[in-house]
């Protein structure tokens, strides 16, 4: 592992001289929300060290920001001992915000069986604009929101599109989750408050970015009813649900002019200023993350905030929210490398004569580098330019081997959050090496968390060199077992944990899949298959085979040159020796799918061995097995997918032949033996066997009055 590396390198960093100098390590440680009918409507500077043992940037314990003037002590403090020069200004907000929180039976027929949306993890379920039950389609594009009698299909019909009432400035409604008769959904906007500026003396307005959650009764179709409206300070980041709790993430960036702590509102009236905390030796703080718990049926609701970076990738289990970011290195924590190199490698390998003199000199704080500068430049003057030559290669070798070591220049923190019983409570926060690609490099399976990683660093002499890691992490998410040096000089381009093992997809030239044994707390490597091409999003079948879809790829005159939608079946039942079972490949490089990106647009169910993928193409398909007509198309392919005989064609839904942005948000989903795509334009019900069409909806577009549907 790195970290073995790592301390095999500072343990031969020697004394010098009667200086005894040793690399040493410094700690571094508003508004009403109604609903119309649409006719109604007109990195701071931190103690860093090498970690000798983890090789770890170290984040050291939480702590409570009791009060608006603790918050601003804390900044002005930090300011002052990091020589940033931050200024607090000001302004006192005129509210108080108190602690603490507030406190259809008619038969419908409905499917037997259907699916819902494509998550990560069982029983977690994730945000997206389209959600359904068993007969009802929900969904909401801009400020609107559309309701689908979906089931039975030749009867299903629109009954309810209406606008709504949110502030012009206000974001998109994008996300929505469906529970029962209750629709939770979130949009983004601004609350306006009134502060009086330093030394001023006259109230001025202001504004604070904050996330609607709305709570909608739809159990009457025709007229759902909000039931709270609810708001959080900050941006929406993501959003989860279990059981009946609706867990939010917002991020609001802190102001050091009017900083000011988080509030949770309801109907536009604080109802709750969440407990805030803050870390010993963090970076530079640069928002508020707060967690918030919402009950959907009740009035419970609670929430907690955290000084930190911005967080920005998330991993949610049944108990715990991961909350993962880039750590910014200060450009302080170069030049401590810098030193430390200079120190450990240049040094010992000067002319000996003044190796004593720069290590006492570089005891001296206030020492000048002139000082040291003129010493070395009198020492090479004395030397024949071949010995200067020579020495100076050796140091440059020298340092290029302690640089590809020392590989702390990149990292993610990682934050733990329990959620257990919907009550928030802060257990733990690590760091690994490297940077995430999305949510799915992260997991928890058991009492351990699992992540793996792409490390940059650069060399002087090697430039820019990658390398891939995975590691495994006990409870207060110390790492306790990795590895690394996968793949080196390429990108992860998917990753997918399930179960003891981990399987991996990176890309640089060819497609190298790996499968990686996570059943102890020190992971191997179980086998590799290399084939050309790359999968950017990978999905269970079973225990023996993995779905991976991305692209086909070949090389032309020394380069790589990417060609159509590529999906394959793997089959790992022989771990050792991990195969390709089938594979299919759609277009060419113009041909799109948005589940390359998106793991929402991914379908799939094996009770009826059926894959459906968004496709969009604007030329003719040049691959030898699928060809799509000239000129744009826009539509589903659906597959017939069996571990035995691999992918079969069932064939193709249309949805455009007019342009790309048709096919945005793209879905599938099924009711019993209906299967229903969604588009922009439109939603399509065919007979899941067959896909002879049932019925279709037009979305948008209609040319009709929309009160006239209701």
């Amino acid at each position: 592992m790195v970290s073995v590396k790592i301390v095999a390198v500072i343990g031969a960093i020697i004394a010098i001289g009667t200086a005894g100098i040793l690399l040493s390590a410094e700690s571094e440680q508003k508004s009403e929300f109604t609903i119309v009918p649409i006719d109604d409507q007109v990195s701071t500077t931190e103690s860093v060290i090498v970690n000798q043992t983890s090789n770890l940037v170290e984040i050291s314990g939480i702590k409570k920001i009791t009060s608006q003037e603790d918050l601003r002590d804390i900044l002005e403090q930090y300011g002052k001992q990091e020589g940033l020069g931050i200024k607090i200004g000001g302004s006192v907000i005129l509210d108080s915000w108190p602690m603490g929180t507030m406190s259809s039976d008619a038969y419908i027929k409905s499917g037997e069986t259907y699916s819902t949306t494509n998550v990560q993890v069982q029983n977690v379920d994730e945000p997206d604009y389209l959600k359904n039950d068993s007969k009802y389609v929900y969904i909401v594009n801009e400020n609107t929101l559309t309701i689908i009698d979906a089931y039975p299909a030749e009867d299903a019909k629109l009954i309810l599109k209406i606008a709504l009432d949110i502030p012009s400035q206000s974001d998109d409604i994008e996300n929505i989750f469906l529970n029962g008769d209750r629709l939770v959904m979130f949009y983004s906007g601004y609350n306006d408050e009134e502060i009086i500026p330093q030394y001023d003396f006259v109230p001025k307005e202001s504004s604070v970015s904050v996330t609607h959650v709305l709570v909608v009764d739809v159990s009457d179709k025709k007229n759902p009813t909000i039931l709270r409206d609810y708001s959080a300070d900050g941006y929406f980041a993501d959003a989860r649900m279990i059981d009946d709790y609706v867990y939010l993430i917002t991020n609001s960036y802190l102001s050091y002019q009017d900083p000011r702590l988080p509030v949770i509102q309801e109907n536009s009236i604080t109802i709750m200023t969440p407990d805030v905390f803050y870390f010993d030796d963090m970076e530079q703080p640069s928002s508020f993350s707060t967690l918030t718990a919402i009950e959907i049926f009740g009035d419970k609701i609670n929430s907690e905030s955290f000084l930190m970076d911005k967080a920005g990738t998330f991993y949610v289990s049944e108990d715990n929210f991961y909350l993962a970011y880039q750590k910014r290195m200060s450009s302080g924590f170069y030049e401590k490398l810098e030193r430390e190199g200079f120190v450990a490698v240049v040094v010992p390998l000067l002319p000996e004569n003044i190796r004593e003199q720069i290590a006492v000199k570089l005891q001296d704080p206030q020492v000048r580098w002139i000082e040291i500068s003129e010493l070395m430049q009198e020492a090479y003057s004395k030397m024949s330019d071949d010995a200067k030559n020579e020495l100076f290669d050796e140091i440059d070798e020298a340092l290029d081997m302690y640089e590809t070591e020392i590989k702390d220049t990149s990292h993610t923190v990682i934050h733990k959050i329990s959620t257990e019983n919907a009550e928030i409570k802060y257990v733990a926060n690590g760091v690994v090496p490297g940077r995430l690609l999305n949510q799915f490099s992260m997991d928890q399976e058991g009492d351990r968390f699992r992540v793996a990683t792409t490390v940059d660093y650069y060399s002087e002499n090697s430039g820019t060199i990658r390398a891939n890691s995975v590691y495994v992490l006990d409870e207060q998410l110390e790492i306790v077992g990795g590895l690394d040096e996968i793949a080196p000089n390429e990108d992860i381009f998917s990753a997918r944990f399930i179960g003891d093992r981990l399987y991996l997809v990176t890309f640089r030239q060819i497609d190298p899949f790996f499968v990686i044994d996570l059943s102890s707390d020190t992971p191997k490597m179980l086998g590799e298959l290399k084939i050309p091409g790359f999968s950017t999003y990978l999905h269970p079948y079973d225990k023996d085979n993995i779905i991976g879809i991305g692209r086909d790829t070949d090389e032309s005159f020394g380069r790589v040159v990417q060609l159509g939608i590529k999906i394959a079946l793997f089959n790992v039942s022989d771990v050792s020796n991990p195969r390709v079972s089938d594979e299919v490949v759609i277009g060419e490089v113009t041909t799109e799918s948005e589940a390359l990106y998106d793991h929402k647009a991914f379908f799939f169910d094996k009770q009826s061995n059926t894959l459906a993928i968004p496709i969009t193409s604007d030329v003719q398909d040049l691959d030898k097995r699928f060809r799509m007509s000239d000129g744009y198309w826009g539509g589903f392919y659906v597959f017939d997918l069996d571990d035995s005989d691999g992918f079969d064609l069932r064939g193709t839904i249309t949805h455009s032949k007019q342009g790309y942005y048709d096919m945005d948000y793209a879905r599938t989903f099924y009711i019993d033996n209906v299967l229903y795509t969604v588009s922009e334009g439109y939603l399509k019900m065919n007979s899941l066997d067959e896909l002879s069409a049932i019925n279709s909806i037009r979305l948008d577009g209609t040319g009709k009055f929309i009160s006239l549907l209701q």
